[in-house]
């Protein structure tokens, strides 16, 4: 509740009018022009030519806006600024960009408070542009990355190229005509990975491309990044430290040709090669392969006057020999016909030492058979003597002389008692005769 005194006089102004003092008090307070360091934000150009933007700071430590005011260049003064800012500057006239610029603070009972811009210090953004591609190359450095891509083989036949362009651009079309008319007929596979090559989208349209290159990198040999001819300003997405460390880790070579003789981005750094333009890039693999072909034929003819020389020599080696055999020859066959005299000479020796050699062997052998015949002869004799006498022992007269008798029935050998019956007549053989006789009944012993 007020508890102010209700006779005391206040002072009641509208709205426009506490806005027409607060301009009029900034207008006392910031009569003249300023030259202030800003970072632009959201930039949009009319229609009607007006620039409208908003400046922006930020926390060097914590990187949170710390201040913003918006701006504006009039269309009578933008289109002077810009080109004067992105001629020397080589830089567009964008978002994100550090600037120095001469303003003049004005506040609109609308509208609010803001800045009309006059002129802007191109100078004061190339500085920055430069700090910015310094610590771009030092923490490329720091990680180990800048020299990777550099470090890589370029094939000695690179013909199978992967291409990162916009399909419309001149650059392109001249890149691929230069490589499929090329005065040798080399032939060249390649294909192309589309990409935007300017603006806001040129960082990511080409690590999007070179992502894409990467699951098919078994079919190329290298890589390509052209682009034709434009404004230096559109260089700055090429200093990108992502797009610069995917390519300086990319397993293939890159070579690059973005269409520009007198400025070298990031990417140009990290790149295997650099060269100025797309037609400068197609030159360099034409003529690759033609310092290739050149070393094969210097190869070729090395080898061919080698062999040929080798091919000489050997030919006089084998003229040398030829011219040799006869004499060899000759004395081969006399050194041979004189062994044969001497061996002739000394055949009938050694003929008549193997024959003496022989006999002796013979007359051993005859004495060695002689002896083992008659042993054996005589144990052969000595074995028939004790079969014969074993055989006279089992004969029945033998027994028969010894007193034994033969007992018979029916002229069948009688071997048990068992084998008799009482009225059975038998006949008992001794060594001089028979004698037969009968069993008696059993009644007639009783």
């Amino acid at each position: 509740m007020n508890t102010n005194n209700k006779n005391e006089k206040r002072e009641e102004l509208t709205l426009a009018e506490l806005a027409h003092r607060i301009k009029n008090a900034i207008a006392g307070a910031l009569p003249g022009t300023y030259w202030v360091r800003a970072e632009t934000s959201d930039v949009r150009i009319n229609p009607s030519g007006h620039c409208y933007l908003e400046l922006i700071e930020k926390n060097e430590r914590t990187g949170q806006i710390s201040a913003k005011i918006r701006a504006s260049i009039w269309a009578s003064t933008f289109y002077k600024i810009k080109y004067s800012f992105e001629s020397i500057a080589g830089q567009p006239f964008a978002s994100g960009i550090k600037i120095l610029i001469k303003a003049k603070a004005d506040y609109h009972e609308l509208y609010g408070l803001s800045l009309n811009i006059i002129d802007i210090d191109p100078a004061y953004t190339i500085g920055d542009m430069i700090r910015r591609r310094l610590e771009i190359i030092r923490r490329l450095q720091e990680d180990g990355v800048f020299t990777l891509n550099k470090e890589l083989p370029l094939p000695i036949l690179p013909n199978r190229i992967a291409i990162i362009s916009s399909p419309t651009a001149a650059g392109y079309g001249d890149f691929v005509n230069q490589l499929e008319n090329n005065s040798a007929g080399y032939v060249f596979y390649h294909r192309l990975f589309t990409a935007v090559m300017q603006g806001e989208k040129t960082e990511t349209s080409i690590i999007a491309a070179l992502e894409n290159i990467f699951n098919h990198a078994d079919l190329f040999d290298l890589t390509v990044i052209i682009r034709g001819g434009g404004a230096t300003s559109e260089l700055s997405s090429f200093d990108a430290y992502n797009l610069a460390a995917h390519c300086a880790q990319f397993p293939l070579p890159i070579l690059t040709g973005i269409g520009h003789d007198r400025d070298e981005t990031v990417l140009d750094m990290v790149a295997h090669k650099m060269l100025k333009t797309p037609t400068a890039v197609a030159e360099y693999l034409i003529n690759r392969i033609d310092q290739t072909a050149n070393e094969q034929r210097s190869i070729q003819q090395t080898i061919c006057a080698t062999f040929s020389a080798r091919i000489q020599k050997e030919k006089q080696r084998l003229h040398s020999y030829a011219a040799r055999i006869p004499s060899i020859v000759i004395k081969r066959l006399d050194r041979n016909r004189t062994m044969l005299n001497a061996l002739e000479a000394q055949l009938p020796v050694k003929i008549a030492a193997v024959i003496n050699k022989n006999n002796t062997i013979l007359d051993n052998a005859k004495n060695s058979l002689l002896t083992n015949t008659q042993k054996h002869i005589a144990a052969q004799k000595h074995a028939l003597s004790l079969a014969e006498q074993f055989i006279q022992m089992a004969s029945p007269d033998y027994n028969l002389k010894r007193g034994y008798t033969l007992t018979l029935k029916n002229g069948i050998i009688v071997k048990r008692a068992s084998a008799l019956s009482p009225g059975d007549e038998i006949t008992t053989h001794f060594i001089d005769g028979d004698v037969k006789s009968h069993i008696p009944d059993n009644d007639a012993n009783s």
